[in-house]
């Protein structure tokens, strides 16, 4: 009986999941993929099979990627300086080479080929590709004196461009994005991942737009999550300071694409396997929703 027990128990969460299947097939979701999640090849095979799933229910993935240790680990072998100013992180012409062969080529084609091997039809991009990010020279100031700081080529999203994306999921590829963008002289800019991602969700009227993280989402004053806020409570949270630290730019992202056009944004913890699945197929989810 035990046996019996788990398969029904297997049938319900199937059950469970039909009318979400019903509701978002034919919708795209974007995923900004990195962090916790990508820390070793099981958790990184059990979001390729997320992605494999999704795709095959008809719901439509895009994957936008960091890949900041993999950058910091590169830096170090190469013997070449990282810079930070007020904590933010100076990008060099030497450190953008390693940014482009680090994110654009090793990361990349590495989601792309686990989606790829169990079955899913995945296409590496960055921004550079077919204009896909126009970026520009990011102007930071100092929080203590307002003075400019120079961050190197480290950029802001001018626009994202959907067509390369729109081609590829009529032609049913999941397209694999790295956060970096290209200037008006064909120059690149390093992109922060989670703003790249919050762009190209409102750029494709995503109906979710997915960050995984690695905590378990927004929490309330006594440590526990909060399964859904509004965009109001979560403005209201980030200036009473209810919110805080690496979560504020994250909701910020969040409420920046809800503001473009995004219906529904999910913060998610990247640790859970199947994370993604958890969060969009069951009625109570695993991560914090902001509507």
């Amino acid at each position: 009986m035990a046996g019996m027990e788990e398969y029904i128990h297997k049938a319900e969460t199937l059950i469970e999941a039909l009318p979400y299947i019903r509701e978002f097939a034919g919708k795209t979701v974007v995923v900004k993929y990195g962090g916790a999640a990508m820390v070793d090849e099981a958790r990184m095979a059990s979001f390729a099979e997320d992605v494999v799933l999704l795709q095959h229910v008809g719901i439509h993935p895009v994957v936008v990627h960091g890949g900041g240790p993999q950058i910091d680990r590169m830096l170090a072998r190469l013997n070449i300086s990282t810079e930070r100013k007020e904590g933010l992180r100076v990008t060099s012409p030497e450190a953008m080479e390693v940014v482009e062969m680090v994110l654009g080529g090793t990361v990349n084609k590495q989601i792309t080929a686990y989606i790829n091997r169990i079955g899913g039809k995945a296409v590496g991009l960055c921004g550079k590709d077919g204009g896909l990010i126009r970026a520009r020279k990011i102007e930071a100031k100092s929080r203590a004196t307002g003075e400019a700081l120079d961050l190197g080529l480290v950029g802001e999203v001018v626009q994202v461009a959907p067509e390369i994306l729109k081609a590829l999921k009529a032609d049913g590829f999941v397209p694999i994005i790295a956060p970096i963008g290209v200037g008006e002289e064909g120059e690149a800019y390093n992109i922060n991942g989670d703003t790249a991602a919050a762009e190209v969700a409102a750029a494709v009227n995503a109906e979710k737009f997915i960050l995984l993280t690695d905590v378990s989402g927004v929490l309330d004053g006594d440590g526990k999550r909060i399964s859904t806020m509004t965009e109001d409570a979560a403005s209201e949270a980030i200036q009473t300071g209810k919110i805080t630290g690496g979560m504020i730019p994250k909701v910020k992202c969040g409420l920046t694409a809800l503001r473009k056009g995004v219906r529904k944004v999910h913060i998610v913890d990247g640790r859970i396997p199947h994370s993604v699945l958890l969060e969009i197929f069951t009625d109570a989810g695993v991560g914090t929703e902001i509507v």
